[in-house]
């Protein structure tokens, strides 16, 4: 098969040779139509049947950025000679992957080498270029010494274990020694940057030489987002600061990241030491580590639910029984058992599953099972990926390149892959659901026996309306029922018993289960079809007991699960028993980050969507259960958010870094990820604390960029066209419609000149438009203004403009007469109409006595105090600005209590209210104590009628 003729040229293939290639991949077989002299010469040189070594890739990286005078290129060529290079090595492994004259762990090992070689490269290329610039980094060290600070280069994941698959992405973090600065000396054409900036840059160089999409292609996609903090954090970190994030914020799932973490190439010893002595007992733990079994449960929880979401049988790494289930068995029992068993404590999935035999931690027949389902997937991995060049690990859809594929790796056609496939998914399947399980037992096992159902039926009747009834029955005897597929309708059968024990349950305790029965019904129709969903209530037969008061407490709640079954888990895993704080919630999302490809808009669209949806769910829950206050609901409501817009900014950031480079600060540096010279700023219910269930968000966006200044990539745009494209790809991540809905609604007619003003404004634009041209109504929505999220320097400068507004000197009465006249047209045009208030109605948002009211006393209280009590500046809440109002001594303690309570009362209904999807219009008479409290305390602070009598 290898038999090859040589020419002048160099290598001839066969015609069976070709047909292979052509048959196994479009990409490498164009690349040989395309430029079939230097594939014969560089075949010539290193023939199909052959290994490379690492001194042979080295020698190939040196020689392909060389420009015609055999020095080393300018980056124009460098950049063109390592992705030439790259795809004649593609073409290579490739072809001899299709032949299967090169085994599994070869191929991997030349790719990581490869990979490892240009990063090598690509280090000491920029760090030459930054040298000339700015001098070595220097820190000092223990002993008082000046010494040269170095970044060490971790590679991540596939290629820490040497794994990397032929279109793998490369997962980097980036370590250096100490903070400290460059010995940079302007005498010698030099200037010093602290050692921070300094690496930074190193790292932006790296990315941009093997990551940019230049016509010749890539070298390797870049993904840095594994490092502490993730996107939107420093792109290099030192050593101290690793070693806090480790001991204070490391979490359970980085201990999976950490454990493939390999320094790439070398570095001097005491460094190297450091950090091992570092990533050892973050990773690994001396004693056998069962506190890690709560974690993995979480884990595995997680990979369950992202393949019940999916039902994604095509996906052989993410689906049932694929890659990734093969490498949670093993690095489960790694992290459990790595500590005291230091041959546990290696990169490779194969040479740990082979210790994990060896140390009878797998049975043979599971090792044998499951070491051969990781050799076929990965050679199908290869495979699939071979046809494109893409990063991919779905099967095909096309039946020409099923075809292909299926004799690619040896079969006679698609159906005896997919036989295969399914064999070994099967026997990676059983190990993986023993792992860690937690399967959850009724509480009263004996009520759902089939022999009982009757039973339970009968009393169902009996307790349900004719037209629950009814109900119940049209269900059953639907075309969509009778249309299930046989499996589908075997899953409804097996979670009716749980159902019928569920309502029951609820009928004996609140005697609502004909409330709950057709919101039930409505979300039965909604996951009948993915009847995985039915497994879940089947196997959650106390949590279901739960969630049926939900539903007859919860319209909203009810319509939310039928709309989007897959926010179905988080009930049945109660995860509302627990409300996550905000670093828990950015914990949380950053995990489901991770597996979004950093090209794939749909997919962030989809995690976005679906986390927020999920949070605010649990929040609603809990709510309902009436287990936390209305200030703690409005908090985690409000962190939600906060999070979304965190990662939402991160990630358009980068890939508006990524099409233009970088913007210039108004520093003169260009930005970097952790200060990006933007910022996103809350008002309204946002800014204020008080976010309720749908809420939109009140935003308006900042910058400090140079807006004539030029971006740094080779598409290069202004600063100002940079800043309003990054906005753009905000609104688009957070208000795009798509079948998860949206992310949240936004409303920027609160930055300057509403409509009519730029989308984002640098912060000396907005200093201007507030001090010059702002009316008073936008100063006092100024007082519920906060700043969110971005870079700090932005949002510092915007916390000072905001003091220096709220504190302009104004008068008592200044203040008053704008701040009635507002009101007065805001309860015109939004409050009740005459005759219902005739009939004896009351708006708890817009009429006098209502929450406006209250809100605008706080803002009153902040723009007329605010010039001789600056304090009064430092809160966007009204709560607080009461609070401080008491402490103060301006306005009395009980004043500001009473104004508190009526305040949170107002608020504790409207989140019911809207939970039970009833208008905020509501009777008059109950709510006579507390309107009654607010409008006496409008007349004694404002100084005018009673708000009656205002309208």
């Amino acid at each position: 098969m290898l038999s090859t003729t040589l020419n002048g040229n160099g290598y001839q293939p066969t015609s069976e040779q070709l047909q292979v290639l052509q048959t196994a991949s479009e990409f490498a077989y164009q690349i040989w139509q395309s430029r079939t002299g230097a594939c014969q010469t560089f075949l010539r040189s290193y023939p199909l049947d052959t290994t490379l070594t690492r001194q042979q890739i080295d020698d190939l990286i040196q020689d392909y950025t060389l420009d015609e005078n055999y020095q080393l290129g300018h980056e124009t060529k460098v950049m063109s000679g390592l992705r030439n290079l790259r795809m004649l090595l593609m073409m290579r492994w490739v072809w001899q992957d299709a032949l299967a004259v090169i085994e599994l762990e070869q191929l991997t090992d030349e790719l990581s080498e490869f990979a490892d070689g240009c990063i090598l490269f690509a280090k000491n290329y920029i760090y030459q270029q930054l040298v000339t610039q700015y001098g070595q980094p220097t820190f000092i060290n223990e002993k008082g010494n000046a010494q040269v600070d170095d970044m060490a280069i971790m590679a991540m994941g596939k290629l820490g274990a040497h794994e990397l698959n032929l279109s793998s992405d490369i997962d980097l973090i980036f370590i250096h020694q100490a903070r400290g600065e460059t010995d940079g000396d302007k005498t010698k054409g030099t200037r010093s940057i602290d050692n921070k900036r300094f690496m930074t840059r190193l790292g932006q160089g790296i990315i941009k030489l093997l990551d940019n999409n230049t016509a010749d292609g890539f070298v390797f996609r870049v993904d840095m987002r594994l490092r502490p903090w993730g996107d939107g954090s420093d792109l290099a970190i030192h050593l101290s600061a690793l070693q806090k994030y480790f001991s204070q914020h490391g979490r359970a799932w980085e201990r999976f990241a950490w454990l493939k973490a390999r320094v790439v190439g070398h570095i001097e010893r005491p460094f190297y030491d450091d950090i091992q002595a570092l990533i050892k007992p973050f990773v690994f733990r001396y004693y056998v580590d069962y506190s890690a079994f709560s974690a993995l449960r979480e884990m595995k929880s997680l990979i369950q639910n992202q393949v019940a979401q999916r039902e994604d049988l095509d996906n052989i790494k993410l689906g049932a029984g694929g890659i990734r289930d093969i490498e949670f068995i093993v690095q489960a029992f790694q992290l459990i058992y790595g500590g005291r068993h230091p041959q546990l404590q290696v990169k490779s999935c194969l040479k740990a599953m082979q210790a994990l035999y060896e140390l009878k931690y797998l049975e043979e027949t599971t090792y044998q099972e499951l070491q051969s389902a990781y050799r076929f997937l990965r050679r199908l991995e290869h495979g699939i990926q071979a046809i494109n060049d893409q990063q991919t690990q779905r099967l095909p859809h096309d039946a020409h390149w099923q075809h292909n594929l299926a004799l690619t790796l040896g079969f006679e056609d698609w159906a005896a892959l997919l036989n295969t496939l399914n064999y070994h998914r099967y026997h990676v399947n059983v190990p993986f659901e023993r792992m860690v399980t937690e399967r959850q037992v009724p509480d009263h096992d004996d009520e759902l026996e089939p022999a009982n159902l009757d039973e339970q039926v009968a009393r169902l009747n009996d307790v349900l309306t004719e037209e629950s009834h009814s109900q119940l029955q049209n269900f059953w005897q639907s075309k969509m029922v009778a249309n299930l597929s046989d499996e589908a309708r075997e899953r409804l059968d097996g979670a009716y018993p749980v159902i019928v024990h569920a309502l029951l349950a609820h009928q004996d305790q609140q005697q609502l289960a004909n409330t709950a029965l057709p919101r039930l019904i409505a979300l039965l129709e909604a996951i009948c079809r993915r009847s995985i969903y039915l497994v879940m209530i089947a196997e959650n037969p106390n949590a279901t007991v739960e969630l049926i008061p939900m539903l007859s407490a919860s319209p909203w709640i009810a319509k939310e699960l039928a709309q989007y079954p897959v926010l179905l888990d988080t009930f049945l895993q109660q995860r509302y028993r627990h409300l996550p704080d905000k670093l828990e919630l950015r914990d949380i999302l950053r995990q489901q980050l991770l597996r979004v490809e950093p090209n794939d808009e749909e997919k962030l669209l989809s995690v976005l969507r679906l986390f927020k949806k999920n949070q605010v769910l649990a929040v609603a829950a809990s709510d309902v259960l009436a287990e936390r206050p209305i200030m703690k609901v409005s908090d985690s409501l409000t962190y939600i958010a906060e999070v979304v817009l965190e990662a939402a900014l991160e990630r358009a950031f980068a890939e508006i870094v990524k099409r233009y480079g970088y913007p210039i600060g108004q520093d003169g540096d260009p930005v970097t990820e952790a200060d990006c010279g933007f910022a996103i700023i809350g008002y309204g219910k946002l800014g204020g604390l008080e976010l309720s269930y749908s809420s939109d968000l009140d935003l308006v966006f900042l910058h400090k960029i140079k807006e004539q200044g030029m971006t740094t990539g080779e598409n290069s745009v202004s600063g100002m066209k940079f800043a309003a494209r990054l906005a753009q790809k905000l609104m688009t991540y957070l208000n795009t419609q798509t079948r998860d809905g949206r992310a949240y609604e936004v409303d920027m007619r609160l930055r300057p000149s509403g409509n009519a003003g730029m989308m984002v404004v640098s912060c000396h634009a907005f200093e201007t438009y507030q001090l010059e041209k702002a009316w008073s109504w936008e100063h006092q929505a100024l007082v519920r203004a906060r700043a969110i999220c971005g870079d700090k320097r932005v949002t510092a400068r915007f916390c000072d403009i905001r003091r220096t507004v709220l504190a302009l000197p104004r008068t008592i009465e200044e203040v008053r007469i704008e701040v009635t006249s507002m009101r007065i047209k805001m309860q015109k045009h939004l409050g009740t109409s005459q005759w219902q208030q005739q009939a004896g109605k009351f708006h708890l948002k817009q009429d006098a006595g209502g929450v406006i009211d209250i809100e605008f006393l706080a803002q009153f209280a902040v723009l007329a105090y605010s010039h001789e009590h600056p304090t009064l500046t430092k809160w966007s809440d009204n709560v607080r600005i009461f609070e401080e109002m008491a402490t103060l001594g301006i306005w009395e303690s009980e004043i500001c209590q009473d104004l508190t309570d009526a305040y949170l009362r107002i608020r504790a209904a409207t989140h019911q209210l809207a939970l039970s999807e009833q208008s905020l219009l509501v009777d008059e008479s109950l709510w006579t104590e507390t309107r009654a409290l607010v409008q006496a305390q409008w007349q004694h602070l404002m100084g005018v009628e009673s708000t009656e009598s205002r309208y």
